[in-house]
């Protein structure tokens, strides 16, 4: 069963395996151990790219579902048409469930198109907007996340 203080680790990666975006959702603890979940969710992370690099070419859908487990990480994928990876981890699934969880990178996705619509955007470069921070935080709330 899924604790009220789950937290949750959103990641997009470019077509380099740069990380272009990443962010802490949920409830969580504060000072060093946050920062050292932030070093071993980038190691889950990076380590579960080759994965959803196999299952890309497997799978026609953009939503990957489940592709990695890490010990008590879970590594569930969304791929764009443009090869982007969007990488969520979580230890329990959300109380969306499944569906929630799709249809949250789903929204992400939409989310990320409207920002490439900026003319400023550089693509595959680090998104530093704190509009765009509040927009995932809301599409995180709205799906139970």
């Amino acid at each position: 069963m899924s604790s009220p203080s789950s937290s949750y680790y959103f990641v997009i990666v470019g077509h380099s395996d740069q990380v272009v975006y990443e962010i802490e959702l949920g409830g969580g603890s504060s000072g060093q151990t946050t920062t050292d979940n932030r070093h071993l969710n980038q190691f889950i992370a990076h380590a579960a790219l080759d994965l959803v690099d196999e299952a890309m070419w497997r799978n026609t859908t953009t939503y990957l579902k489940q592709v990695d487990k890490f010990n008590e990480w879970i590594v569930s994928a969304y791929v764009t048409a443009g090869g982007l990876r969007f990488l969520f981890l979580y230890e329990h699934l959300p109380r969306s469930g499944e569906d929630g969880l799709k249809n949250f990178l789903t929204e992400v996705y939409e989310t990320y198109v409207k920002l490439l619509l900026n003319p400023f955007y550089v693509p595959d470069t680090p998104i530093r907007s704190a509009a765009f921070d509040k927009k995932i935080q809301t599409i995180a709330r709205k799906w139970n996340l």
